[in-house]
């Protein structure tokens, strides 16, 4: 009464119906190649089992899902280098792409025998049941069960049901179990290796630390254009205008009075613009390091922070950066939400990472699920390879537990 045997007879059907598509464009191929000497005929056949070997994989991989819970991962890796030379060398050189080659060869030698068996296994039981039943609308002709059982009376048709019943639960697990072993053999030979696995890890891991550089490229160059180029601009033009305002600081006129609001607008303009760059890069991040950066802004912070900070020396730019904008998410929920009195911001380092704690004594009960910050604060330490443990029970304390990867700029 369970899905599960009628999830692995859909299974299995399937699977005989992906051999059946194989086996007719096989067909196909032998009406292209039957001219063709005999060794000739033995290379396009490898040829097509590879060509069809990756597109049929990845089909019988998401397959699995009707029966397997646990998705299968791609076992292919992206090339270094783009072009389809290039692509054709680097899956002729891995492993994955040879025991998909094998899975092909044993999907139209062995594999039909699992799914042909358990679909005919699975129909002839419920054809004993439903014969008897559909023989008033549907000549079926004369019911001859086993070579020699004549159904033709109403006690021979109840025998056939109550026979087709009694087999339907041994059909349902025998259908199961072959199920499971096509299961288990296809994650043999389609599912990714550990050092695959591994080796994915590390491509991502690479890919994220060149996004993550070329981030904090693009930031310096945006930080420093905005510092020389329209920061100082605004201070010339703040300059010019005081120059003008003093020179007619006598007249009473209108004149005089543009003069002197457009000198505090220009005034109020260079506050958010070094309000802007500060929120891109601190330059005290960049001259003095985390601790210096974060007692800045506890400074600003309208709840009292207490910073105990004591690192042996600067860590590399992305983990400062990062550091930095995670003490100031974590202070800003705290002014936000905490309705805390006091905070403080502690940072050690512990083994090989920069261990940053931030906890305030409000009201607690935050959830990281329940917070777009928090979530954000998570996606951002993930880049460079740390993480976030929250500990906020209701009624408080709140401590928020930051890890980062201890690297400097000699070990980076």
């Amino acid at each position: 009464m369970s899905s599960w045997p009628w999830r692995a007879l859909g299974y299995l059907s399937s699977g005989a119906v992906v051999v059946f598509l194989i086996m007719g464009a096989a067909m196909n191929g032998m009406l292209f190649t039957e001219k063709l000497p005999g060794y000739a005929q033995l290379i396009a056949w490898i040829l097509l089992a590879a060509v069809l070997g990756m597109p049929v994989a990845a089909a019988e991989r998401l397959r699995l899902r009707m029966v397997d819970s646990d998705p299968v991962g791609n076992p292919h890796t992206a090339p270094d280098e783009p072009g389809l030379k290039a692509w054709l060398q680097f899956r002729v050189g891995e492993a994955a792409t040879w025991r998909e080659f094998s899975y092909m060869i044993a999907l139209t030698a062995v594999l039909p025998l699992i799914d042909f068996g358990g679909a005919l296994l699975a129909g002839s039981v419920l054809v004993l049941i439903a014969a008897p039943f559909l023989e008033p609308f549907v000549d079926l002709g004369p019911l001859i069960v086993f070579g020699y059982w004549d159904v033709s009376t109403p006690l021979d048709r109840a025998l056939l049901v109550l026979l087709g019943l009694a087999l339907l639960l041994p059909a349902a697990y025998t259908v199961t179990v072959l199920a499971a072993a096509r299961m288990l053999f296809v994650r043999l030979l389609l599912a990714p290796r550990e050092s695959e696995s591994a080796a994915r890890v590390q491509d991502l891991t690479r890919s994220r630390i060149r996004l993550t550089d070329a981030f904090e490229a693009e930031r310096k160059r945006i930080e420093r254009d905005l510092h020389d180029g329209a920061q100082q601009r605004v201070v010339g033009l703040i300059m010019t205008l005081g120059l003008l305002e003093h020179g007619l600081h006598e007249e009473q006129s209108d004149r005089a009075r543009l003069v002197a609001k457009a000198r505090k607008q220009a005034e109020g303009v260079l506050a958010e613009l070094r309000e802007l760059i500060r929120g891109i890069h601190p330059q005290l991040l960049t001259d003095r390091g985390i601790a210096a950066a974060v007692a800045e802004i506890a400074d600003r912070s309208p709840v009292p922070v207490h910073v105990d900070i004591i690192l042996p020396q600067r860590l590399v730019s992305a983990v400062e950066t990062v550091a930095y904008f995670a003490v100031q998410e974590a202070l800003t929920n705290v002014v936000k939400h905490s309705c805390a009195r006091v905070a403080q911001v502690t940072g050690r380092r512990e083994g090989n990472h920069l261990v940053l704690r931030v906890g305030d004594n409000g009201v607690g009960g935050a959830l990281p699920k329940d917070s777009r910050g928090l979530q954000g604060l998570a996606d951002r330490v993930a880049v460079v390879g740390g993480g976030i443990k929250l500990f906020s029970p209701p009624g408080g304390p709140t401590e928020l537990v930051v890890e980062l990867p201890w690297r400097t700029p000699d070990s980076a």
